[in-house]
């Protein structure tokens, strides 16, 4: 049988979702920076070799590797602040060759 997840109850989602966007939107913001960085400190090293496919592509990569990587790490955040982590069914809890390292 599943167990209860935290996330099903209507009022911890609504406030774990609500949690996840605002730090989404944080998260927006520092990508957005870091990308700017990214965008100076080429315009300073390569002078009149800095072209609108470097912008493009530059923004386009750190901006959403950025947010890639904060989304993920954001889910992580989600499903354990949650408590939904604790929630599943372990099918390897009553293996002794799954146990040598509890």
């Amino acid at each position: 049988m599943v167990k209860h997840s935290p996330l099903d109850d209507r009022s911890t989602s609504d406030i774990a979702w609500a949690r996840y966007r605002r730090l989404m939107r944080g998260m927006a913001l520092v990508s957005f920076a870091a990308v700017i960085i990214a965008l100076a400190w080429l315009r300073y090293t390569l002078g009149d070799q800095f072209t609108i496919h470097m912008v493009i592509a530059t923004a386009a990569g750190v901006g959403l590797s950025v947010m890639l990587g904060a989304a993920l790490m954001g889910l992580v955040f989600l499903s354990s602040g949650s408590g939904h982590d604790e929630a599943i069914e372990d099918p390897f809890a009553d293996d002794p060759d799954m146990n040598h390292d509890r």
